[in-house]
């Protein structure tokens, strides 16, 4: 297996930043009543700004998710590296822009880029890590010397009022699901758009510094575990979840259907014990993981709220790492899902921090059915 590095990091945010003032402005307000989730989701997750494609006068949508990634890949390319000398473009997204063509083809189309091996993982915050994975794979055996993967969302699109019927907050649903409609409206005030973009290559850069990728781990625990997390489904009385294309038409509508919908209860209960402790256990017998020798940890959580109890699933497995070694932007870019990850890395690869022989560990959790990634990169 050849080394990889990790050589260009680049990232894109739609428009100017959206304040917590702002939100609803935007997003628009669901049958025209304010939302009453919304002030207790943004106290919870401690997001002050974050970006969305959507023009914040019109509400119409300025970029499709295609165009933004591309914006992203463009960023790379500069006297040292030139798009042509892409072999595997490898694009992850929750928010394709269609069914079909996959989001990396149309990405592919938006750059006119010349033939190379195009892949889109899908999913929903592993899929930017998976991506990431299956281009080190390809250059880790060879198959090409340069691959570039991506994350990206344009959650905006389906947070808007247009996309949620009244019914999502009216007092008579409230008393009778109030958890489905807070389940619903909740993740309105969590979720917000943003690409980037990872250059891998089998050399690292002749000046300056690159991230040798030591290894990457993802685990799924589908196997043992409920549905969490849902979009183009209907759950019924029995807690079955019933595809879109089984639902009359009306229905999608009607229910909300596309709508993201979340168990909250189910995500508090579980989360930390299936994205970090069980996940870790065998990770650090696998890897001999040292909390010690980490000298930057990288969380994408998708609220505030989880910092503290992520920090407690490290420490009950031997892995706790001090404050002052996270990094997140969590609060300034916001929560873009699979795109997070490469938001947060790209910040601190060209902050200028970095010194050589530091040990990087990324975390990356996903609650649709539980799964986890973990990262661990050395700067060189």
């Amino acid at each position: 297996m050849n080394n990889v590095y990790i050589t260009k990091m680049t990232a894109f945010l739609p428009n100017d930043p959206v304040s917590n003032d702002q939100i609803e402005e935007v997003l628009g307000a669901v049958g025209g009543v304010k939302s009453r989730a919304k002030n207790v989701v943004l106290r919870s997750n401690g997001i002050k700004t974050r970006h969305y494609i959507l023009d914040p006068k019109t509400r119409q949508p300025l970029f499709t998710n295609a165009s933004m990634t591309a914006q992203a890949i463009r960023a790379l390319e500069d006297e040292t590296f030139s798009l042509d000398e892409i072999g595997c473009l490898a694009c992850g997204t929750t928010s394709p822009d269609h069914l079909m063509p996959n989001h990396a083809l149309m990405t592919q189309g938006e750059l006119g880029l010349h033939a190379c091996e195009a892949i889109a993982t899908s999913g929903i915050c592993l899929s930017g890590i998976t991506a990431m994975k299956y281009a080190y794979m390809t250059v880790a055996c060879g198959e090409y010397t340069s691959a570039v993967s991506t994350g990206s969302e344009i959650s905006s699109m389906g947070m808007r009022a247009e996309m949620f019927t009244c019914d999502a907050q009216d007092s008579e649903s409230i008393e009778k699901r109030p958890e489905i409609a807070f389940g619903k409206d909740f993740l309105r005030w969590m979720l917000s758009d943003g690409a980037g973009c990872a250059l891998l290559q089998a050399a690292p850069n002749p000046q300056g510094l690159s991230l040798k990728i030591k290894w990457i781990d993802i685990l799924s625990y589908a196997g043992e575990m409920p549905t969490c997390m849902v979009s183009g489904a209907l759950q019924d009385n029995e807690g079955n979840y019933q595809p879109w294309r089984e639902l009359d038409p009306t229905l999608w509508r009607e229910k909300t259907v596309f709508a993201v919908e979340q168990d909250v209860k189910l995500l508090n209960e579980n989360i930390v014990h299936y994205t970090v402790e069980k996940p870790l256990q065998s990770i650090i017998k696998k890897r001999n993981l040292r909390a010690d020798e980490i000298d930057y940890f990288l969380p994408h959580y998708s609220s505030e709220y989880f910092r503290d109890k992520m920090a407690l699933g490290l420490e009950k497995v031997g892995s706790a790492i001090p404050s002052e070694k996270w990094f997140t932007n969590l609060t300034q870019k916001g929560n873009t899902g699979s795109a997070s990850i490469y938001i947060i890395l790209e910040e601190l690869f060209n902050s200028g921090k970095l010194q050589i022989g530091e040990k990087i560990l990324c975390f990356i959790p996903e609650s649709g059915r539980f799964s986890t990634a973990f990262m661990l990169l050395e700067v060189v």
